[in-house]
């Protein structure tokens, strides 16, 4: 009997062995989608896989040349802060609430409240003084003298001129300008005027204790020409006897500001309490 031999009978066991493996392959694929250890085992795998496989990483030449790829990336990265940004935004909102709730319980007296203007910024030409703002509101929208100015960032400066429609901001970085100030973190009390350099110079500094590196600047109250806890700026890291002041307000958009009036508290003696022998007249003689 021929011995069976050939080309033919020697791939017939590869076939069968490859029909077995795609089997097998079919089987484990089929556990695979249904079992959830597995699955679980196996997606961080499959993941860097896709992303090997299916992700370029490189831009096409046609990309590079329209920006194409450039505005993906910065997309992408809005899209990231967007998400960051709403996470802070659920947060403050949360925090405000407990503040709210923590003031009702400590039955907490807040800061008396007042009629704020939002003013716009012209130009101001041939002024009295060197850094000064003019505003497009005065006198017929409520504003008087002593009001002071706001932005986004911080303090401006003083109303220090009213018209009926307009009114003279003086801007803390001229030299007349004086604003009592404190160190947030030290409680250091000082007085600022503005430079020529458009920062901000403390004087009458305390005698005992330096005002910290980079600490954040804001107004005293003292003296009653501005309310107190107005941010001002940063000390700016230097000399401790020249110590300079980076403005808030200079980060800020200047072309609309918030003028608000300062409220003073009044002393005791000034509104005295009433009692029964206070009420009655020095006449009587009983």
């Amino acid at each position: 009997m021929p011995r069976t031999s050939g080309k033919g009978y020697r791939q017939r066991p590869l076939r069968r062995y490859g029909f077995f493996i795609a089997v097998a392959g079919l089987l484990a694929l089929l556990l695979l989608q249904t079992s959830p250890r597995l699955s679980e085992g196996v997606e961080p795998i499959r993941t860097a896989a896709s992303d090997q496989l299916f992700h370029v990483t490189r831009p096409s030449l046609i990309d590079r040349l329209s920006g194409a790829s450039a505005k993906e990336r910065r997309i992408l990265e809005l899209e990231a802060r967007v998400r960051e940004l709403a996470q802070y935004k659920a947060l403050a909102l949360t925090m405000a609430e407990r503040l709210e709730v923590y003031e009702e319980i400590l039955n907490m007296q807040g800061e008396p409240g007042g009629a704020e203007v939002t003013a716009r910024i012209m130009a101001e030409t041939n002024g009295p003084f060197a850094e000064a703002l003019l505003a497009n509101a005065g006198a017929t929208n409520g504003v008087s003298e002593g009001y002071y100015a706001e932005n986004d960032r911080g303090l401006v400066g003083r109303v220090v001129q009213v018209g009926q429609r307009s009114s003279r901001i003086l801007k803390v970085t001229d030299f007349n300008s004086r604003v009592p100030v404190m160190g947030e973190a030290s409680g250091l009390r000082a007085i600022m005027f503005g430079g020529r350099d458009g920062l901000g110079h403390l004087t009458d500094l305390p005698e005992q204790g330096e005002f910290l590196p980079n600490e954040r600047i804001l107004t005293s109250g003292e003296g009653g020409l501005f309310p107190r806890g107005v941010v001002v700026g940063h000390v700016r890291g230097g000399d401790s006897k020249d110590i300079r002041v980076d403005l808030a307000m200079l980060t800020g958009q200047l072309s609309y500001v918030r003028l608000k009036p300062t409220i003073r508290v009044t002393p005791p003696e000034a509104n005295p309490v009433e009692t029964e022998l206070s009420a009655l007249p020095e006449d009587d003689p009983s």
